[in-house]
């Protein structure tokens, strides 16, 4: 059997798997396990390169998680949400100019509400981690002086030097207002 089918049958069955998860934890009625299952589905989606039903799913989950008030997750979701749709705007780009663009803003929009959020969560290394994942997808949208101003306060952080004339998040000029050129 060739390798990729193989490994799409795998993807499919994790697929079958994962809302199996999603239905017993639907049915448990626990925000938190609806929201981790729904991620998972979400992943499982992400890796048949199935972006459109990815997103979809990642929503969901992060509807699930703000119910809990789980900031940690929320981030989480929202960067995975943000890696997924810069992937779809990617694809669409491939099939012709400019078909990336709305997928590309809600990377944005959501990188942006990540970046606002990431300041409340549980440690400033995940902070760091959530900002350099913020930072990453930023550049692959092409803002490159945004990434660079995430990249600048992740290292920061983890340097223990933010909040000693470190970057300030207010002070990041155009997050999530950018406009493709």
């Amino acid at each position: 059997m060739p390798a990729a089918l193989l490994f799409d049958e795998t993807a499919r069955e994790s697929l079958r798997q994962a809302a199996a998860v999603l239905d017993v934890a639907e049915a448990g009625g626990q925000a938190h396990q609806i929201s981790r299952a729904l991620t998972r589905v979400a992943v499982c989606y992400r890796g048949l390169r199935a972006m459109a039903s990815a997103e979809a799913y990642f929503e969901a989950a992060l509807r699930w998680a703000r119910s809990t008030g789980a900031t940690d997750e929320v981030v989480d979701l929202l960067c995975e949400l943000c890696e997924t749709t810069v992937q779809l705007s990617q694809a669409q780009e491939s099939q012709g100019q400019g078909q990336g663009r709305a997928a590309r803003e809600r990377t944005r929009d959501r990188a942006f509400e990540a970046t606002t959020l990431a300041g409340r969560v549980s440690d400033p290394g995940w902070e760091a981690t959530a900002l350099l994942r913020i930072s990453d997808v930023l550049d692959r949208c092409g803002d490159h002086d945004d990434a660079a101003l995430l990249q600048t306060r992740a290292l920061q952080l983890m340097s223990g030097s933010l909040g000693t004339g470190g970057v300030d998040p207010n002070q990041l000029p155009s997050l999530g207002r950018l406009a493709d050129g």
